[in-house]
């Protein structure tokens, strides 16, 4: 068991460092990734790990779709976040709460430039799916005015 465990620890290790050099951008990629440094490893098995380590996807500068490690994806903010107007689709809102929607895998991103910002849009916080983000007002009574800030700082 101890065996095993050291070997899931290391392969989660190496599966880290593939995506800090970019490496990969798909399951499929890391997976022969891993099999080039002699993991005997399934898409499953990738899959598993990407969730284990807490790895998402998000969208670069370039458009590309990638996989990141959270503890860098502060650092990544300011050097992918100068344009992001094309990755927002749509900004709506009812009584209790607004909803955004992004192009395939650009919420995290988005949701994390938000969450940064949170204090000065009166923001309490957010929560994103691929491509959907739910915003969480500090108090409902300012939701039009933080929907009018997000349109004009993203649309």
């Amino acid at each position: 068991m101890s065996e095993r465990f050291n070997l899931t620890q290391e392969r989660q290790t190496v599966l880290r460092q593939l995506i800090r050099e970019g490496e990969a951008s798909t399951q499929e990629e890391l997976c022969n990734a891993l099999k080039r440094k002699k993991f005997d490893v399934t898409q499953s098995t990738v899959s598993r790990d990407l969730r284990r380590i807490g790895a998402v996807k998000a969208t670069n500068s370039e458009g590309e779709i990638i996989y990141f490690l959270p503890e860098e994806h502060r650092a990544q903010i300011p050097v992918i976040s100068h344009d992001m107007s094309q990755l927002v689709l749509e900004v709506e809102s009812n009584e209790n709460m607004i909803v955004i929607h992004t192009t395939p895998g650009s919420a995290s991103l988005i949701a994390a430039d938000l969450d940064r910002k949170r204090k000065s849009l009166d923001v309490l916080g957010t929560l994103s799916g691929d491509d959907t983000i739910f915003v969480a007002p500090l108090s409902v009574r300012s939701i039009s005015k933080i929907e009018k800030k997000i349109k004009e700082e993203y649309l």
